[in-house]
Order: C-alpha cells, then structure tokens, then sequence
C-alpha cells in the first residue's frame, strides 16, 4: 500500500511539471537571448543545423517581439541568417535542408511582425543593412548552385519553395525590397535549367513559372526587368500549356511535351452534380501566359504550332504526325515552315494546338463570372485574346485557310437550344472558334449582375477581327447571322434593363460599339463577307428586327435631348444609327408594298431577300469614318489597378500555400536520413 502511494506521488508531481522543450526550441531561445550563444557552445551553429526546424515556434517567436527587444537581439537574428546562408554550401543534405526551413521561417516571422516597418528596416534587422549585399549575393549563388547541381528534387523544390516565399512576404510585392538583391543576383538562368530537362520540369514547373509571373510585376511600371521578362518568354514557349490545365498529372507511357499535352486534355474537366463543366482557375499561370503573349507576341508562334490529337480510347499505337512539331530548347518553327505539309485527315489523329486548348479552357471558366476568381480569370482570358487580335501576325495564323481545325467549345446549357453535335463540326479556321467563343459569351451573360467588363472587351475582340479581315480582304466562311443575332438580342436586353444598367454601367459605351460593328459590316462588308447573299442577309436581319433598333433610337433620343450624365454617349449612339435606320426607313415600306400588292399577309425570308436585292440602288447612305480604328491595348494606365490587385491576390494565395508546403518537412527529412 505504501509502495502504491508511492507511485501515485510521484506520477502526480512529474504531471505537475511543464513538458520537456524539445533541444531545437532551447536553441532558439538562446538566439532570442541577449548572448551571443557561441559564448557558452562554440559548435552551436554546427548542431543547430542538425536540429529538426520547428518552423511554428520559430515563426511565433519573431512575430512576438517588440521593437525593443528586436533592436536587442538584432546581431543574433542577423548571424543567424549568416550561418543559414553559409548551410547552403554544406556536403552533410540535413543542414541544406534545415537551413532552407529556417530562412523561409527568417523572411516570413520578420515581415509579418515588422508590417509597418521600412524595406530598409527589414533588411537591417534580417542580415545587417551594411552586408545586404554580400549575404544575398551568397544566397543567391547557393540557391543557384543547389538548382543546377545534382541535388535531389525534393531539395530543388525547396529551393524554389524558398523563393516564392521571400518574393510574397509582402503584400504588394514591389514593397519587397528585398527583391532588388534577387534582381541584381539573377537566378532565372538557373531555373531554365531546371525546365530545359523533362524530369525537373515535370517536377518544379508550377513552381518555376509563378516564380517568374511574379518577378515580371517587381516594379513593373517603374523598371522594366528584361533578363526576367527574356526568361519568362523563353520559358512559356516551351512549357506554359502542360502546367496551366494539368499540374499534377502526366501521362507515364507518352513521350513528347505534345503527346503529353494532348493525352490529357479531358483531365482539366470537372463534373459536378449538375453536370455542368468546370474547371480549376489558376490566375497565377493565367497571369504568366498574359505576360508572354503581351510582352513577346513572338509567342504566337507557339501557340499555333500543329500537333497530333490523339485518341487513346480508339488507338493503342500512331505514327508519327506529318506536322512539323518543335523539341523543347529550339526555335518555335517559322509560318513557312508550319505550313509545309498537310495536316493529318485521320478521324483518330485529329490536329490540335496550344491556342486550341487555351480557347476551350475559356470556354468554361468564362461559363460562371460570379465568383471573384472566375471573373479574375474570364477577364484575363480576354485580355489576352485582346492581344492576340489586334497583332497582325497571330491574325495572319487565325485566318489561315490551310490551318484548319476542329474546336469544340464548351457551351453553357440552355434551355432553348439543343447541345450541338461535336462529331459534325467541320474543319475551320481558327479565327472562327474565337468568334464562337466571343458569341457564345454574349448570348449567356444577360443577367441583372451584367458584366459590363466583359462585354466591352468581347465587342472589342469582334471589332479588331473585323478590321484585319476588311484590311486583308479576307473573305472568312463564318455563320455570321449567329454572330448579328447575338448582338441584336444584347441591344434588346440594355433596352429592357435600361433603369437597372444605368445605375451602374454606362450602356450607351456598349450600344455604342455593337452599332459600330453592324456600320462595319454595312460599310464594309462588300470587302470581307464570303458571298453577296451574307451581304442581303445582314440587310434582312436588321429588318427582320427593326423593332429593337427603332426602340434604341427612341431611348438614346430622349436620353440626349435631357441634361445629365448620359446626354453625351446618348448622342454618339444617335449618330451612330443614321445608316441602320435608312436601312429600316428605306426598305419596310418596300416590302409592305409587295405584300400588299401580292396580297401575303406575312412574306418568307426567301420573298423579303427579293425585295433587299431589287432595292439596293435606291438606298442611300452616309459614308462614315473611323469604322476600323481601334485603339490599341495597353495595359497601363487603364490596367494597372486590376494587376495590382490580380498580383496582390496571387501573391497571398502562394504565400499560403508556401507556408503550408514548407511546414511539411517530414519527407525531406526522410529522404536525407540516411545521409551522414
């Protein structure tokens, strides 16, 4: 009994103890002292590396001091990051391992404690303002050394973990002064290294071009970084495609960066409950295409480069394409080159490329615009189309008529039209999946929440592809009354939310734009439609719905003749409709006329076209000038806010997911167990 008592004694004051800190926190908390801790262990550095990094007590604890008592320990926290920097260079993989952990703990504990402090301060309080230079110079050169060596993936992607963590410590990165060291020390020639070679690009690419994104928009407007915007370039001719729709996935048996690519086109795909396809937005690698396509439209190039579609479920084995393909490392192929030889016919090697791909991701995220992040990527996905329109060589490529492919969009299901037959699509230039894509936006964002943004940028879109047609006199076989029914139906629908628009949209810009394109096609289109009979057409679908055009007069009419905000593009919109209504004026009475001379009390389509053809010489129009001139995209000033935010958000979703991957060491740790 007494020897029970005993036991219990004992169990009861062993409870009453604080549990045991593990060694790595004692070690901390002797750096968090004011002494020097080599006074007391002259090895302590040496074993500190070889300690597990608790990266949440370390985090917590740089977070936790005042300014006082970081002005206290300044020297400590700053040999610390000395001897992380000097841990990189080490044969033993732990302490390289450790030393990453701790620096990404350094970088993320100092800035979040010091928010408000200058980019000045920081770099004081982490290496010493007087050896900034030297420290990051060393940083940089181990990170570079470690990237190109033969180090394990694991550590390479620790690696860049590191980087991506010191670029978003910050929210509004050009804040991070820290970056002018990253700059001046270039590290990009390292990581396309890393992406020349199939296995490491498989395994960092993600990383690697979010990385380089980001980098681009360092002080964007205020430096222009070239070597970083070379790098980018370079980097997503040959690989932006495979990271942006398929991350994590790659198809083991297939060899080639195209053959990969294509296997996994459906991949990118989510059903849902409703069975309505989505897909996972990634605004960081949507921003990463948009920096290559707007600051090298050399881009275009690779983004219709032919390559084979192929059909895994119906053919176990194919032969090489007879389409040129390019090796990743070499020089995109030139349009001479791309057009050297056919296409392949075969049903079951159908012709695809990157544009393809990129256009039928849009097809989805562009389906929902009420989520931030979906409406973030929609607009990027037409800005970038933006600058792919009005670029006369990607117009060149679209309008190819020896370059024909079959794209089948997704389309939003409706109730008033059947899902469209993806077997019988033919073979069309690429420019007509673009028109698709702009068309079927149209028809599907009517809704009281109007994205206004979009729709302008749409029209837009349109309009550039119109100007290089009636330029080129390019005569495209296209569906064009889909194209003018659409256009009608958003007129009509401003005209019915006319009150609810207004508070929040200026429709009359949008009215505006549609009716131009409508005086391109009545000025113009002798140049650019395929035949005479689309020419009759266009005049019989302004008739056929001169209701809504007489309803638009009236409103912009007694908009502009009232004082207010809106009297102005009220009046431009009036202007503008001069042909439209001649049009209307000029044949209704024509074709009641023949009805009531014929005695039909409602004429067919084929009898109205007779009474357009029979009437043309008695029409009168004005000519109208500056039909095809647009101006050009420019990202700032009219941008720029968008960016910064767009970067902002980026910039704290890596962050997070930085700080969640870095905590995970346990497998790095692993993986170097075994390495004395």
């Amino acid at each position: 009994m007494a020897q029970v008592e005993k036991k219990a004694g004992l169990l009861r004051r062993t409870s009453s103890k604080k549990p045991l800190k593990e060694k790595v926190v004692l070690m901390y908390d002797e750096i968090f002292a004011k002494d020097n801790p080599t006074k007391t262990n002259p090895h302590f550095w040496d074993e500190l590396f070889l300690m597990k990094v608790n990266l949440e007590y370390l985090e917590a604890k740089l977070e936790s001091l005042d300014g006082e008592e970081v002005m206290k320990i300044q020297d400590n926290i700053n040999s610390l990051f000395h001897h992380c920097v000097q841990a990189l260079g080490e044969e033993h993989q732990i302490k390289v391992v450790n030393a990453l952990q701790t620096l990404c703990a350094l970088f993320r504990g100092v800035h979040q404690k010091n928010k408000s402090a200058s980019g000045f301060d920081i770099i004081n309080m982490l290496m010493g303002f007087d050896k900034a230079e030297h420290r990051m110079k060393d940083l940089m050169e181990s990170l570079n050394t470690l990237l190109c060596g033969e180090s394990s993936d694991s550590l390479k992607s620790l690696c860049l973990k590191l980087l991506l963590c010191l670029v978003t410590v910050t929210d509004n990165i050009s804040q991070n002064t820290i970056l002018e060291y990253v700059m001046i020390n270039s590290i990009f020639e390292a990581i396309l290294q890393i992406l020349s070679d199939v296995s490491s690009r498989r395994q960092h690419g993600y990383d690697a071009v979010v990385l380089l994104a980001l980098l681009v928009n360092y002080r964007k407007y205020e430096v222009m970084t070239w070597h970083v915007i070379d790098s980018l370039t370079i980097f997503m001719n040959h690989f932006i495609f495979y990271i942006f729709l398929y991350k994590d996935k790659e198809e083991e048996n297939q060899g080639g960066f195209f053959s990969t690519l294509t296997s996994m086109v459906g991949s990118m795909f989510i059903a849902d409950t409703d069975e309505k396809l989505s897909v996972q937005t990634n605004e960081a690698i949507l921003l990463a295409l948009y920096e290559a396509v707007h600051l090298n439209r050399n881009f275009i190039t690779v983004l219709a480069q032919s390559h084979p579609e192929i059909n895994m479920a119906t053919t176990p084995a194919i032969a090489a394409p007879t389409t040129p393909t390019t090796p990743l490392g070499t020089t995109p192929p030139s349009l001479d080159m791309m057009n050297s030889t056919e296409l392949p016919l075969d049903p079951n090697l159908q012709t695809s490329n990157l544009l393809i791909t990129f256009l039928k991701y849009s097809s989805i995220v562009m389906q929902d615009t009420k989520d931030e992040h979906r409406l973030n990527s929609a607009r990027l996905c037409l800005i970038i189309l933006t600058c792919i329109a009005e670029d006369q060589y990607a117009d060149a490529i679209l309008h190819d008529d020896n370059m024909n492919f079959r794209v089948n969009l997704h389309r939003m299901p409706m109730r008033h039209r059947k899902k469209a037959a993806d077997k019988n699509m033919p073979s069309r230039p690429l420019v007509c999946a673009v028109l698709d894509l702009m068309v079927e936006f149209i028809v599907t964002h009517m809704m009281k929440d109007f994205p206004m943004d979009l729709y302008l940028r749409c029209v837009q879109i349109i309009h550039k592809l119109i100007c290089y047609q009636k330029r080129s006199r390019i005569r495209l076989h296209y569906t064009w009354r889909e194209l003018w029914s659409a256009l009608i139906n958003l007129l009509k629908f401003l005209l019915s939310n006319e009150t609810v628009l207004l508070a929040k949209h200026n429709i009359f810009h949008l009215a505006l734009l549609v009716i131009n394109l409508f005086n391109m096609f009545i000025t113009y289109g002798d140049t650019f439609l395929p035949t005479p009979s689309s020419y009759d057409e266009l005049y019989y679908e302004i008739v056929r719905m001169h209701q809504v055009f007489d309803n638009l007069h009236c409103m912009v009419l007694r908009v502009s003749t009232n004082t207010g905000q809106w009297k102005e593009p009220a009046s431009k919109v009036t202007h503008a409709l001069v042909n439209i209504r001649a049009i209307i004026n000029h044949f209704n009475p024509k074709i009641e006329s023949y009805a009531a001379v014929n005695h039909i009390s409602q004429l067919s389509e084929d009898q109205v076209l007779e009474v357009v053809r029979s009437n043309y010489d008695t029409l009168t129009l004005k000519l109208q000038d500056g039909l095809d001139q647009f101006e050009r995209y420019s990202e700032q000033p009219k941008e720029a806010a968008f960016f910064k935010e767009l970067v902002r958000s980026i910039s704290l979703n890596v962050r997070k997911n930085v700080s969640l991957n870095t905590l995970s060491q346990d497998i790095l740790l692993k993986e170097f167990s075994s390495i004395s």
